[in-house]
């Protein structure tokens, strides 16, 4: 197996090992602290849109001007698009799965099919992110420098630090409900194992499709961007009053330590 492919499936089973980390707190905690959440959301909020732009849409101009007669405004613009289209589609999914399940009334022996529909939602919301950390890695198949290799890592950071409160958001409710930790922990962490799945998937086709690697890139900054400016950032900001600044002073440092690294490395 090529070893981009290799270090895909690594950096994967690491945002699915933070998964289980958000799921854990279960076992320690009732409700996870909201102020360690909401700095950790806008620091991988940062990262991951200072990342959108150098680890994954400046290098998919590069390529698609190199490698394709489509001009690359159009490849990145449609990747892009995609990509946010994507993810859109699939959060909508797990709003619709959520508030099925949190309306409908199940009887006590049907309980397993709202535990299924949260793991479910929170599992298809995964997949893009997947996608994107296993095509950042299986572009260093055709362009492989120290810089990138690290642009690839902050990309696979960023998703994982968002994954913990996603891991904590399917186990933290299902503990609420009466169900014992184990359990609530069990099933907070299988919503990430899709992830090395995908990562497989997107570092496979960007090593052994190369013309798609410029769309592929794109796409995944478009999935990251939707998540970074839908989810985190909102979900980060929360809370103002009492914590002026703080969350937004995440945002910043996660964009500085990316383009720091970019700067310094470039």
């Amino acid at each position: 197996m090529n070893n981009y492919i290799i270090m895909a499936l690594i950096a994967t089973v690491g945002t699915w090992f933070v998964t289980a980390l958000g799921a854990a707190t279960v076992v320690f905690f009732k409700t996870p602290n909201k102020k360690a959440l909401n700095i950790m959301l806008g620091f991988a909020s940062g990262v991951m849109i200072a990342a959108s732009f150098w680890s994954l849409l400046q290098p998919a101009i590069e390529r698609a001007e190199s490698m394709l007669d489509t001009p690359a405004y159009f490849v990145v613009t449609f990747g892009f698009m995609f990509g946010a289209t994507f993810m859109w589609i699939s959060d909508k999914f797990v709003t619709f799965a959520r508030a099925k399940a949190n309306n409908q009334k199940f009887q006590p022996n049907e309980k397993l099919q709202r535990i299924i529909m949260l793991v479910l939602s929170i599992t298809l919301h995964n997949i893009p992110e997947g996608l994107a950390v296993g095509v950042a890695f299986g572009a260093l198949h055709n362009n492989f420098s120290t810089e990138n290799l690290l642009c690839a890592i902050s990309v696979a950071v960023g998703i994982g630090l968002q994954n913990f409160p996603e891991g904590a958001a399917v186990s933290v409710p299902l503990r609420r409900e009466g169900y014992s930790r184990k359990k609530s922990f069990l099933l907070g962490q299988a919503s990430g194992m899709v992830e090395p799945i995908a990562g497989l998937i997107g570092a496979m086709a960007t090593v052994y499709v190369e013309s798609i690697l410029p769309y592929a890139l794109s796409f995944a900054a478009g999935a990251m961007i939707l998540v970074a400016v839908h989810e985190l950032i909102p979900e980060c900001q929360k809370n103002q009053k009492s914590q002026s600044y703080f969350s937004t002073m995440g945002i910043v440092s996660g964009f500085a330590v990316m383009m720091l690294l970019d700067v310094m490395l470039g």
